[in-house]
């Protein structure tokens, strides 16, 4: 079995996201980096194929979180491009890129254990009451 290495599109702003994960999101972080991680390096290539040419492969990966963050800000995917030829696997991005960008910016609030942005803390909020409320 061959071994894949990491080179990533941006490094700075991939690790932003990364980190950012770690503080707000530590489910998905773990399951980023100790289990889907660790699957790519050695060729196991997941989640839904976006584009395929000849050697090039992009695909997107849904990250597990709970389901609060996802319903209120969005899946988390991680998006890679394989390039077979080479053994190498371009980190792309993570995504909902709005909310980990805010995050790292600046301080955020939680709201019942979900993170709410700065830029529109009512619909956030809305949001999760909503979900309370439809979960009685």
């Amino acid at each position: 079995m061959q071994n894949y290495v990491f080179e990533y599109l941006n490094e700075n702003e991939f690790k932003v996201k990364e980190r950012t994960l770690r503080k707000y999101n530590k489910l998905a972080y773990k399951k980023l980096v100790f289990d889907f991680y660790e699957n790519l390096k050695s060729g196991n290539f997941l989640g839904e194929v976006v584009e395929a040419k000849k050697n090039i492969t992009s695909y997107e990966l849904k990250v597990p979180t709970d389901d609060y963050f996802e319903k209120v800000h969005g899946e988390i995917r991680l998006h890679y491009t394989v390039y077979n030829d080479k053994n190498v696997i371009l980190l792309t991005n993570i995504t909902p890129e709005d909310i980990l960008d805010e995050a790292h910016a600046s301080e955020l609030e939680t709201y019942k254990g979900v993170i709410i942005s700065k830029s529109n803390p009512e619909k956030d909020i809305f949001k999760v009451n909503l979900l309370n409320s439809l979960k009685k």
